[in-house]
């Protein structure tokens, strides 16, 4: 492949990951806004073919192994918003910004290496344009029981 054909999506592709249709909200929201040069997801569930890939409390039922997979799968979820909203991902300047939300047991305290899940995919997609400020949180509870929420904020091109 040629570095013209070095596309996100060809590079995702060449890693076994195709983009899915943006996920339809669950509520009154949209999947992505653009303001400016910044596009913002919605928080991203772990979905793939409407199933939700990890459901529970990591470190109670869920693997720590089992959240970075679906850290990764909500990170697909938010570059298909981002796609859905600026047409092409060859677009994005760099990654800004990344949340990524682990409903978490009392003890559990590993939620980077959960977001690394997420991280990783967007390095994967765009190298070192990629790399991002985050945060990762440990939170009670998720929408529809999930084990992780991932949502980010991109810099687009003009």
């Amino acid at each position: 492949m040629s570095t013209a054909d070095q596309t996100p999506e060809n590079r995702l592709a060449a890693a076994g990951i195709d983009l899915p249709a943006p996920v339809k909200p669950l509520a009154n929201y949209v999947p992505a806004t653009r303001t400016g040069n910044l596009v913002y997801t919605a928080g991203q569930l772990p979905l793939a073919n409407g199933t939700l890939l990890a459901e529970g409390k990591v470190g109670a039922g869920v693997t720590p192994e089992q959240a970075h997979a679906a850290a990764r799968q909500a990170a697909v979820n938010a570059l298909a918003a981002v796609k859905g909203e600026i047409g092409e991902l060859s677009r994005v300047v760099r990654v800004v910004k990344v949340v990524v939300f682990v409903a978490s047991a009392p003890d559990f305290t590993a939620q980077p290496a959960v977001a690394d899940g997420a991280s990783s995919l967007l390095d994967v997609a765009f190298g070192e344009a990629g790399r991002h400020s985050r945060s990762a949180v440990g939170v009670c509870v998720l929408p529809r029981d999930a084990a992780v929420e991932v949502e980010i904020i991109v810099e687009v091109a003009s």
